[in-house]
């Protein structure tokens, strides 16, 4: 897999389109912090790290109102081939503020409010809305 993190969205949006309620995925700390802060954000209700003895999976509960997901949708903007950085005060807003950017910078991985508000820039790595 080349692209760990695009493949993340694709299933969140795959399980969200076929009303799914968990989605079981392979684990890194980069995945687990985007989970952590899609949790924060409202996204999704809840991650976990679950380890079978064999292999360490990342666990992520969907989040549903009125029968409509709350994770619409997710573009990977910085990927292997093209990786887009951004200074703090550029980091780009997503649907007029009603996404939320999130970026890799020098203090982890954060939303852009919290890159703008510390005043960090970094590779954006993804819109969600």
């Amino acid at each position: 897999m080349t692209d760990p993190i695009a493949d993340m969205l694709t299933r969140l949006r795959n399980a969200a389109m076929a009303r799914h309620t968990t989605v079981r995925m392979p684990h890194s700390s980069v995945k687990e912090r985007l989970a952590t802060i899609l949790v924060d954000e409202g996204y999704v209700a809840s991650a976990e790290v679950v380890d079978d003895g064999q292999r360490v999976w990342l666990d992520v509960t969907l989040r549903y109102l009125d029968s409509r997901p709350m994770f619409a949708g997710a573009k990977r903007v910085s990927r292997p081939g093209l990786r887009i950085y951004t200074r703090a005060r550029e980091i780009p807003r997503v649907m007029g503020g009603i996404g939320t950017a999130i970026l890799s910078t020098s203090q982890g991985v954060m939303t852009g409010q919290d890159a703008a508000r510390l005043r960090l820039g970094g590779e954006v790595l993804c819109f969600v809305w």
